[in-house]
């Protein structure tokens, strides 16, 4: 009698591949956080560093202090002002750029007119010119009607970028929204303006709120509007202030106070997309899926 030979089950080359394929997914994914968070880290390592230290290549602080943190919020600085400008002008673009870019959506989504199509090219086609070619006309422009050292001179010329970016993400978001929900409000007696008010805006929340988002962080992190349109301290951006750090005699490098600034700047965004992870994520893709 003879035994019974067992062989062991060849793999599949099908699932080979798969399993090839997740762990190059999540190797690639490591990879890319990584790269994504070293600036940050090292950003945040060099903020807790001695000023002494501020040149110091280790790893992790030798002696953890807050001195950079406290220096940058010394009176003759100006960062808490900064701030605040900084909050004025993307809190005020992040408004305005709502209200028109929602009903400028809307009705590139909505309404029947001829050349629609080629009004959201043109729309988006704005958001292509640099930022630098609007400097210099705009500069002109600003000098000859006094808007120099004000908000609305930073403000306006963010909304050109960031107009076309909640059009371009709201029409789309409105597109896939059906056409009955009008409809039926309307057969109950609202008038077109009510529907979309009362309708339309509380169904388009989560694709608003990203854009909200997007366009905050965008403004917050503007630097060339604000450099070229402002030349008093106490109207500057904090993004600006950090660019004229100073040293201690006015001569060395502010690195471990620019550091401190800078992780001062941007931890509340992250603490926000955090937060509203979940929001953005519906609302980047809830305007591609029918």
């Amino acid at each position: 009698m003879t035994a019974a030979v067992t062989s062991a089950p060849r793999r599949r080359p099908g699932t080979w591949r798969r399993t090839t394929g997740r762990v190059l997914t999540h190797v690639g994914v490591v990879v890319v956080v990584l790269y994504c968070l070293a600036p940050f880290y090292w950003m945040v390592v060099s903020a807790f560093r001695r000023p002494d230290d501020q040149f110091d290549n280790a790893p992790l602080p030798s002696q953890w202090s807050v001195r950079n943190f406290s220096a940058v919020f010394k009176p003759g600085v100006g960062f808490g002002r900064a701030l605040l400008n900084s909050v004025v002008v993307a809190g005020f673009t992040t408004a305005i750029t709502l209200i028109v870019g929602t009903v400028t959506a809307y009705a590139l989504a909505r309404l029947r007119f001829r050349f629609k199509n080629a009004v959201l090219g043109m729309v988006i086609a704005t958001s292509m010119f640099p930022g630098i070619s609007l400097i210099i006309p705009l500069l002109k422009l600003f000098s000859d009607i006094g808007w120099i050292n004000t908000y609305q001179a930073m403000i306006l010329p963010t909304l050109s970028f960031a107009l076309p970016l909640a059009v371009w993400n709201l029409t789309a978001f409105f597109r896939q929204m059906p056409f009955e929900l009008e409809q039926a409000a309307m057969v109950d007696g609202c008038t077109r303006g009510e529907a979309f008010r009362k309708i339309i805006i509380p169904l388009a929340a989560p694709g608003v709120f990203t854009t909200a988002i997007l366009t905050f962080i965008a403004a917050w992190n503007e630097f060339i509007i604000a450099l070229s349109m402002v030349n008093k301290k106490e109207m500057q951006t904090a993004t600006v202030s950090i660019s004229k750090f100073t040293g201690a005699y006015g001569f060395d490098q502010p690195f471990g106070t620019q550091m401190a600034a800078g992780v001062i700047v941007t931890v509340p965004l992250v603490i926000i997309v955090l937060i509203f992870q979940r929001r953005i994520i519906a609302g980047l893709s809830a305007g591609g899926v029918k």
